[in-house]
């Protein structure tokens, strides 16, 4: 496929500010997001969406919903971040990347608007623009979102899906009036930005709620946070659905095939149970799975069962437990959070080794911004080799630091070893080689970074990044 429009049009959006690479705006401003899709002409209003924000499983989350409305025949254009191996896994519609056309025309639509909107000489610029903080131009996510907008009109898309960058309230993706919004757990996270208590993270998270329309909530291992959504939907005239309320999961199977598993609503209008299959292993899939479903029932009651079934089993997202060898099992992970590091290490455990007289190996990385102690407490226990890196060099990190972490809790773990080897590729040929040598299976989690220079050892679909 050519791409010269996408190389083009993302190689001009670098030269805006981007908070995944820890260059900060001088201000936050959700006036300029929508000032930005008002000069657009309204572009979010495009479809109906389905808006997802939380602190894992939303990736998942997002992509499964549309998985399902792909197999109904809806033209779905997803939003989502990170990338792992191609930047424009971020917009796709279908199963598929944008045309060169729609780079090119979106592009042009998105560059025009920048361009005026930095230019302070622009005849009537107070007047047309307003009164933005600082001056500030406008970020490289917001931009970003802002072409999603677009490709969503030359595409003619059906429905939206969209994943949050971070947090909710303030979010460029807040733009959209969805038809149900999703929200999944809440953990402590980009506390820099969000605050630091659950409550705080759950304040943003529930900004997505929008007047009238139903919100869809996971289980919440944090109560705090259950009771900031109730407060809000309340506030919003919201019809709020909660998920271990509405819903139910039994019958589950897992192997390294795969995972099935019946779903049963306690809703009156939701139907009656579904018989689902995962190609992809993992139980905390189940979890995403079940909820996605529940938010397409919601925002589409006469979706076909067979649409539900076909578009999760044909489901699969890279760096998710995903399996990129299966003799000795390499695993790559995005994991980055205490709770999602918890549930992926629970699933290799116990796919590829229970606790005892195994030998299992861990590559780790992980940015500055996460709770480096907490994984380290729950990943140290579980391996026999852990290798430390830096996870690419994209966003800020300090193996150094993050060894002395893992080395201090390996104390407490006779016959654990911590190597640390800064370099990522050096690091990823060591922790291959010693999976290879002891016969075990191999675990690289802490980052998508990271897991995404280990998916290059095994994958040739790598376009451009």
């Amino acid at each position: 496929m050519e791409n010269g429009a996408a190389q083009d049009f993302f190689h001009w959006l670098d030269r805006y500010k981007n908070v995944e690479g820890g260059v900060l705006p001088k201000s936050w401003s959700h006036e300029r997001m929508r000032l930005l899709v008002r000069l657009a002409g309204h572009p979010e209003r495009a479809a109906p969406a389905i808006h997802v924000a939380g602190s894992k499983g939303k990736g998942s989350v997002t992509s499964m919903t549309a998985a399902i409305l792909d197999a109904a025949g809806y033209r779905t254009l997803r939003f989502m971040s990170p990338h792992v191996d191609d930047i424009r896994e971020r917009v796709m519609v279908g199963p598929a990347f944008l045309s060169d056309e729609v780079y090119a025309q979106a592009g042009a639509e998105v560059r025009s608007l920048a361009e005026k909107l930095t230019d302070k000489t622009t005849a009537g610029h107070d007047t047309f623009y307003g009164n933005l903080p600082d001056s500030d131009p406008p970020t490289y996510f917001e931009l970003l979102t802002l072409f999603y907008f677009c490709a969503a009109r030359h595409v003619n898309a059906d429905v939206l899906t969209v994943e949050t960058g971070m947090g909710g309230r303030d979010d460029p993706t807040n733009a959209v009036n969805p038809c149900v919004s999703v929200i999944t757990g809440i953990e402590l996270e980009h506390t820099e930005f969000l605050g630091t208590t659950i409550a705080e993270i759950a304040g943003k998270k529930a900004g997505i709620i929008k007047e009238g329309v139903p919100a869809v909530i996971a289980e919440q291992p944090d109560e705090a946070a259950l009771g900031v959504f109730r407060a809000e939907a309340a506030r919003r005239n919201a019809p709020l659905y909660y998920m271990p309320d509405a819903i139910y999961m039994e019958d589950i199977c897992t192997g390294r095939d795969g995972a099935s598993f019946t779903l049963r609503f306690r809703t009156a209008g939701y139907g009656g149970p579904l018989r689902l299959s995962l190609a992809a292993p993992g139980t905390f899939h189940i979890g995403n799975a079940a909820l996605a479903v529940f938010a397409v029932k919601t925002a589409f009651p006469d979706i076909p069962a067979e649409a539900i079934r076909r578009g999760l089993s044909t489901w699969s997202l890279p760096a998710r437990f995903e399996l990129l060898r299966k003799l000795p099992p390499v695993i790559a992970d995005g994991a980055h959070t205490a709770r999602s590091t918890a549930l992926c290490a629970q699933d290799f455990t116990a796919l590829y080794g229970g606790v005892d007289g195994t030998s299992r190996v861990l590559l780790f990385g992980c940015a500055l911004d996460k709770d480096a102690a907490a994984m380290a407490g729950v990943l140290v226990p579980l391996f026999n080799r852990i290798v430390i890196t830096a996870p690419g060099s994209f966003k800020a990190s300090d193996p150094a630091a993050l060894a002395g972490i893992f080395e201090a809790e390996a104390q407490k773990q006779p016959g654990t070893t911590v190597v640390l080897i800064p370099g990522t590729e050096d690091a990823i040929t060591a922790a291959l080689h010693y999976a290879e040598s002891a016969a075990a299976p191999l675990l690289c989690t802490g980052s998508f970074y990271l897991a995404a220079v280990l998916r290059r050892r095994f994958t040739k679909n790598v376009h451009f990044s």
